[in-house]
């Protein structure tokens, strides 16, 4: 099957620091290629892949689970890892999950976490029913595009699969068993105003998570896909600052919290 066009994953050979980011749950590359760009724009080297079953058609994510979803990602970070000194993940919504379990998984081998409006837990009461609705319906209709901004579009499905969402679900049980295990710097940005992802996700990275050095940045302009929002350039810079803070080996900066 076809990509969408502009769903093609990124890849760009720059500096000794590594950046891989993890696009969201029926999204596409698309939605982070701007970040990607800008990154790669300040030298660093970028992976930003394509995840099993996206940017072609929904029925395509059907057939595949968590496991593909994870695996892709782990792979990219172990291929950066190979020529890269130090390697950082980010991720927006699912991706953040995404991007929080590596780090829990691979410990050193992450040197720190961006992730923005992550999805972590089940927003919406029916997800309970998921194990027996995925056998009945096969979709309901999409989450993608959730964006302020005026003529700013996110490429993502717009329906939902069941069997894949069923998977979501074991996903976000399986990120909140390896929260504890992450203690790398994280940055966390979230919209106050987000149709997909409710605040309590977020609340629950901040309590569970092992780090000392984190910070939290508002994105007040912005909905779920933030990265092609109003914030777009928060973020853009709030994560450059970030992975260029704890880059700079020859001069250690003390753990800070600027949580608010």
């Amino acid at each position: 099957m076809p990509l969408l066009p502009g769903a093609e994953p990124f890849h760009h050979r720059g500096g000794p620091t590594g950046v891989l980011l993890c696009h969201g749950f029926t999204g596409s590359p698309q939605s982070l290629r701007p970040w990607a760009e800008h990154l790669a724009a300040a030298g660093l080297t970028v992976a930003l892949p394509l995840l099993p079953g996206h940017g072609t058609r929904w029925q395509d994510l059907q057939v595949t689970r968590w496991e593909d979803w994870y695996a892709e990602v782990s792979r990219e970070l172990l291929l950066l890892a190979e020529e890269c000194e130090q390697v950082f993940v980010l991720g927006l919504s699912m991706g953040g999950g995404l991007a929080l379990k590596l780090a829990a998984d691979f410990g050193e081998r992450v040197a720190g976490v961006v992730v923005v409006n992550p999805s972590v837990r089940s927003d919406n009461p029916a997800t309970v029913l998921l194990p027996v609705l995925r056998h009945l319906v096969p979709s309901l209709p999409g989450i993608a595009n959730d964006i302020a901004l005026p003529g700013a579009t996110e490429l993502g499905y717009d329906r939902v699969p069941l069997h894949a969402a069923w998977s979501l679900s074991r996903l976000w049980h399986e990120v909140q068993q390896s929260l504890p295990r992450v203690s790398q710097p994280v940055l966390l940005l979230r919209s106050p105003q987000d149709h997909v992802v409710s605040p309590a996700n977020s609340a629950l990275v901040l309590s569970r998570i092992s780090s000392v050095d984190v910070t939290e940045r508002l994105c007040e302009r912005s909905f779920h896909v933030a990265t092609l929002d109003h914030d777009a350039e928060l973020i853009f810079e709030e994560s450059l600052g970030f992975v260029r803070r704890l880059s700079k080996a020859t001069q250690p900066t003390e753990a800070t919290d600027q949580r608010g």
